[in-house]
C-alpha cells in the first residue's frame, strides 16, 4: 500500500462507491417515504462519530496506515454531512421553489435559504477537524476535508451562476426545489477560475508526493492530488456532454413516481 498510485486508484474507488452508497440510502429513503429520510442520517450517524475519531488518531501521521486513516476518516465525516444534506435533514430553512422572475439578488439570498444549515455544518467540520489535527504540518484528515470543501463551495458557486449541463436526475424529494435556483448558460467568469486553481493544487500536491521525505507523506498527498484531480473532473462534467451519470445509475433503484403537483423542477434557463 505504499505506492502513490495505488494510493490513487484508491481513492478513486472510494470516491465511486461512497457516492454510490449514499444515492443509493437516499433513494431508497425517498421511495419508502415517511420518516424514513431522518431515520437514515440518524442511523448513520455512527459514521460521523467514526470519522471525527480517526481524524484525532491519525494526527500527525508518521506511516502509510496513518495517512490511509485521516483520509477515510475526513471522507467518513463528509459522507455522513452529505447524506444528512440529501435527506433534507440539514438543508437551510428555505424549502420553496425560485420564482422564474427573481432578480439575482433574491435567486443569490433564496438559493442560500436552501443550503444554509449544510453550509454551517460543513464549516464546522471543517474546523473541527482543523482543531482534531492540532496544526501538525501533514494534517491529511484536514486537508482532504478542505479540498471536498472550497471543490464543493466552487461547484454551487458555478451552479448558481450558470453552466450548460446541470444533473438533477439523482436529487431526492426533500430537494426537489434546489433545481430552480441553478441556472443553465453556456459558460460563467468564474468557471475558469475554478478549473485554474483545483489544477495548480493538483500539481501542487502532486509535487509535495515526488518531494515527500517519507512513504506516508508521500501516501497522504497522492491521495490528496488524486482527489483533487476527481474535484477537477466533476467541474467538467458540468460543461462536457459527458454521460457521468451512468457511474451509479446502474446501481441506484428506480424513483416512484412523485405527485404531479410537485412536478420535476427546471434549472433556470438563461437569460436572453
Amino acid at each position: 500500500m505504499t505506492s502513490p498510485w495505488l494510493a490513487a486508484l484508491v481513492a478513486l474507488f472510494v470516491w465511486w462507491s461512497s457516492t454510490g452508497a449514499i444515492l443509493v440510502c437516499v433513494r431508497r429513503a425517498d421511495n419508502a417515504g415517511g420518516g424514513r429520510h431522518l431515520a437514515t442520517a440518524l442511523v448513520a450517524l455512527p459514521i460521523l462519530g467514526l470519522g471525527l475519531a480517526g481524524a484525532a488518531a491519525s494526527s500527525p501521521p508518521a506511516t502509510v496506515a496513518d495517512s490511509y486513516t485521516a483520509f477515510f476518516s475526513a471522507l467518513a465525516v463528509w459522507a455522513w454531512i452529505e447524506l444528512a444534506f440529501l435527506t433534507g435533514v440539514v438543508a437551510g430553512p428555505n424549502r420553496s421553489r425560485c420564482p422564474p422572475g427573481a432578480s439575482g439578488a433574491e435567486r443569490f439570498l433564496r438559493s442560500v435559504g436552501t443550503i444554509a444549515w449544510h453550509e454551517l455544518a460543513l464549516i464546522a467540520a471543517l474546523l473541527a477537524l482543523a482543531w482534531l489535527s492540532g496544526g501538525a504540518g501533514h494534517a491529511f484528515a484536514f486537508w482532504t476535508f478542505a479540498v471536498l470543501f472550497f471543490a464543493r463551495v466552487s461547484a454551487k458557486l458555478n451552479l448558481f451562476l450558470g453552466v450548460p449541463r446541470v444533473n438533477v436526475q439523482f436529487l431526492p424529494r426533500p430537494l426537489a426545489h434546489l433545481p430552480s435556483h441553478f441556472r443553465i448558460a453556456r459558460m460563467n467568469w468564474l468557471f475558469p477560475v475554478s478549473v485554474s486553481l483545483l489544477t495548480l493544487a493538483a500539481f501542487c500536491f502532486l509535487d509535495q508526493t515526488m518531494r515527500a521525505a517519507t512513504a506516508g507523506a508521500a501516501t497522504g498527498f497522492a491521495l490528496l492530488a488524486a482527489l483533487t484531480v476527481l474535484a477537477l473532473a466533476e467541474h467538467w462534467f458540468m460543461v462536457l456532454p459527458l454521460p457521468d451519470e451512468r457511474l451509479w445509475r446502474w446501481m441506484i433503484p428506480d424513483a416512484k413516481p412523485r405527485p404531479a403537483a410537485r412536478g420535476a423542477v427546471r434549472p433556470t434557463p438563461p437569460a436572453e
